[in-house]
């Protein structure tokens, strides 16, 4: 069914493309390869005539697929789809007529061969019985085309001298990212599916008896209440600064990949704070136990020397991969967890586990022109979307602002920095607080944390108590008879 014919144009070019609509680019004559691009005149006739007999059903399907039209290889095919196109949104129903009507008001109708032109097109099908098959062949072919393309810029930028080879592979993934998002899937489904799923849910919950369903954060009245961290969903740690967010980050990392039962699961974090040095010192500290500032001045006794080196071997086994990456955008952050994600799965054979973001105001949008509070929906959709692309639960760290410390009152949804799309997008919301003495308002309960689970989508809101060991930047289990030991 395809063809080698050669169109006046090629494929993927947009009005400002390159060689122009109506011209030849290097690409469709084979000028970069030798080759004739991908390409199926008779599909591409097969799915104009389909919209043009039922514009209702089969173009809002077209649109919904992202098929545009340039994802036409003959340049009169994009003509004509351009103008369905705009009879549809102008809610005229498309026929030859209208069609033809439009065109001519364009000035294109001889473009595309008039009305003799339309109707060799109307008379490909009968039907639009196998308007989704002409559909899947049109958007496949214009996919290799861009990758083509895409890939042949590459070639050619390769023999060129670049100055920043990191920057030109970014520019490259970046590229081809943007191919593989357009490869977007049909995903409606019908109720029957659904309802079977949701029954095979239930079935597992009524197994379970509420046991863990997620990833155990190793604190149990948290997982209590959530079941563990759920793949698919966003989790959001929010807090003022210092108030030990990226400790709580980095104890429940190593929960999931140092569980103290069974096989640990691979953990990505990402941190645009720290450098990876001053977090594997945080994390080898917390493992062993051993107060950080009295290492930092040199104190270290023969017992936690012991402690330090057993720990590191177990972190060193660990399957956590840790990026310190700094200015870097919510695409490059998604480029770079699905690469990763990878290259866990081949080395350990079973996927991730979990992904730490520390934090989310540092991340770029990837237009600086716009609004911050833009960028920040844009970041808060695509870390919604890296969790449901790679079916993991992703923790994502966040500001608090100052009005719960004017107002001396615990925090709430409402004091998440920029919170609208963060609160809206989040499967579960956690807010860390440092309680007052009940008999000094001002002062702060050094050895205690109020971890408030503020939103869950799937689940129960409510409120527990977390001990924290500030000499070692850990949380715990909440102890009251270990606190009062701890004397700090």
């Amino acid at each position: 069914m395809s063809t080698t014919s050669r169109p006046t144009q090629a494929s993927g070019s947009s009005r400002s493309g390159r060689g122009g609509r109506h011209g030849r680019s290097p690409e469709s004559s084979g000028g970069l390869i030798g080759r004739t691009m991908p390409h199926n005149v008779e599909a591409e006739q097969g799915l104009l005539a389909a919209c043009i007999l039922d514009s209702g059903e089969v173009l809002p399907l077209c649109l919904e697929r992202n098929i545009r039209p340039e994802a036409f290889y003959v340049a009169t095919h994009q003509i004509i789809y351009e103008s369905i196109i705009s009879l549809y949104e102008k809610k005229t129903v498309v026929d030859e007529i209208l069609l033809a009507e439009d065109l001519s008001n364009r000035n294109e109708l001889d473009t595309v061969g008039g009305m003799s032109g339309i109707n060799q097109i109307m008379d490909r099908i009968e039907t639009t019985a196998h308007a989704s098959y002409f559909l899947d062949i049109v958007r496949t072919k214009y996919l290799l085309r861009r990758l083509i393309r895409s890939s042949t810029h590459t070639v050619e930028r390769c023999f060129e001298e670049q100055e920043n080879l990191a920057e030109f592979l970014q520019d490259v993934e970046t590229e081809i990212f943007e191919i593989g998002m357009d490869k977007s899937e049909d995903a409606s489904r019908e109720i029957s599916q659904t309802i079977d799923a949701a029954v095979a849910m239930v079935h597992s919950f009524l197994e379970g008896k509420g046991s863990m369903r997620g990833v155990s954060t190793g604190l149990k009245d948290l997982d209590g209440l959530t079941l563990g961290l759920q793949k698919n969903n966003m989790i959001v740690l929010a807090a003022r600064p210092s108030m030990g967010k990226t400790s709580l980050a980095m104890n429940i990392a190593e929960s999931v990949a140092l569980p103290k039962e069974g096989e640990g699961s691979p953990t990505i974090i990402f941190s645009l704070e720290m450098g990876h040095q001053d977090l594997g010192m945080r994390l080898l500290c917390a493992r062993a136990r051993v107060s950080m500032s009295r290492l930092q001045d040199g104190f270290c006794s023969a017992e936690e020397k012991q402690l330090l080196a057993s720990s590191a071997i177990e972190l060193k086994k660990a399957p956590i991969v840790i990026d310190d990456s700094s200015n870097i955008t919510i695409m490059e952050l998604r480029a770079k967890a699905r690469r990763i994600a990878s290259r866990i799965q081949n080395k350990h054979g079973r996927p991730v586990g979990l992904i730490v973001v520390d934090y989310l105001q540092l991340l770029a949008g990837t237009n600086p022109s716009v609004g911050r509070e833009q960028q920040i929906s844009e970041i808060s959709r695509g870390i919604k979307g890296l969790a449901k692309e790679l079916e993991v639960p992703v923790l994502v760290l966040s500001q608090l602002n100052r009005d719960m410390e004017k107002e001396k009152r615990k925090p709430r949804l409402s004091d998440l920095r920029e919170s609208g799309s963060i609160e809206q997008d989040a499967d579960v919301v956690l807010l860390l607080s440092k309680p007052k003495d009940s008999d000094d308002e001002f002062q702060t309960i050094q050895n205690v944390a109020d971890l408030i689970v503020a939103k869950q989508r799937n689940g129960p809101v409510g409120e527990l108590t977390l001990t924290f060991r500030k000499e070692y930047t850990r949380f715990e289990n909440y102890s009251p008879q270990t606190d009062h030991e701890s004397g700090y």
